[in-house]
């Protein structure tokens, strides 16, 4: 006993079987009914994709921590969990070798090169997919310039193109068809119900609450209503879903408490709305958490939750009475 060090803190303590590596492993695992449903729609190019991307997640850290010293920690299963995020926010088309470019920006910059799990400001799969974005863009652009070879599949036809003033009355999926299963946009757009039972199993385990998703998509029904788009089709079109369940309730990069959850959750919700309708559909709920993610330290100050066992202090004029 005398040879160990305790560090001794204020109760309430809490005992937990939980570590790192389960929590990554139940996420892999509330992963199964959207990767199944993309498979089963894509077939082999959503496998293809889908294990170009873990191998790159997988290679890039292991690569990143023997360049910085640090032990190589496949096992915890964080860096497959990113490969497998960055691979079901493309479509099917995206080559398998540009989908492992965006996984390795996102494990190899935004993870590891911030200082490893737990020290990365932003989500990595959600930064890998918007980098892929933004060099997409410069691509076309250089391309018209230099007659460079067009570079296809970042983008691709997805319900959202739907969601602008004077694109609803064209032919778009319907309610049901987006719930279920519909083949557009990226992988993990396809099913909304999918989704669902992924995120309720997280719930189950106790790895999300119910604060950041409903934030996010109550605020999102309700922004839309008021500016005149279609509520339910902005909530179940794209990758609203996914983003408010798996990406923007990232233990690491969210809020620490449940006020400043909600406040996050509702920024995010509005980005949402007004990036959609004024800006670029493709990409929003992206950008928006990215945004989020950024606001967090602000929010973690601004909203402090009380320590336990706290009480008011009393000025010393009113202690002497």
């Amino acid at each position: 006993m005398a040879d160990r060090d305790f560090l001794m803190s204020a109760p309430p303590h809490i005992k937990s079987k939980d570590d790192i590596g389960n929590a990554m492993r139940d996420v892999a695992i509330a992963l199964i009914p959207v990767i199944a449903v993309a498979i089963g729609f894509f077939r082999l190019y959503a496998l293809v994709n889908l294990a170009a991307c873990v191998l790159a997640a997988i290679g890039s850290e292991y690569v990143m921590r023997k360049i910085m010293k640090r032990k190589p920690n496949i096992g915890d299963f964080s860096a497959i969990v990113t490969g497998l995020f960055v691979a079901l926010l493309l479509p099917p088309t995206v080559p398998f070798w540009y989908a492992m470019i965006g996984t390795i920006i996102a494990v190899a910059l935004v993870k590891e090169l911030m200082g490893g799990l737990g020290y990365n400001v932003f989500n990595p799969a959600l930064f890998g997919f918007v980098s892929l974005l933004i060099i997409s863009r410069f691509w076309a652009l250089a391309g018209a310039v230099y007659n460079l070879g067009s570079l296809n599949g970042v983008t691709s036809a997805t319900p959202l193109t739907f969601i602008k003033a004077g694109a609803l009355n064209g032919i778009r999926p319907g309610y049901w068809e987006l719930f279920l299963g519909h083949a557009g946009g990226a992988m993990g757009e396809v099913s909304v119900v999918a989704v669902i039972v992924g995120a309720a199993y997280l719930m189950y385990k106790g790895h999300i609450t119910w604060h950041i998703p409903t934030a996010i998509i109550g605020t999102v029904f309700i922004l839309s209503a008021i500016l005149g788009a279609n509520p339910l089709y902005m909530i179940l079109a794209g990758g609203l879903m996914l983003g408010s369940f798996f990406m923007a309730t990232d233990w690491v990069t969210s809020p620490d408490n449940k006020t400043a959850q909600l406040l996050y959750g509702v920024l995010i919700g509005v980005l949402v709305v007004v990036i959609r309708m004024y800006a670029a559909p493709t990409g929003a709920v992206a950008y928006s958490i990215l945004i989020g993610n950024a606001m967090v330290p602000v929010l973690n100050r601004v909203v402090v939750r009380k320590r336990f066992g706290a009480i008011k202090p009393v000025p010393v004029a009113e202690a002497d009475k």
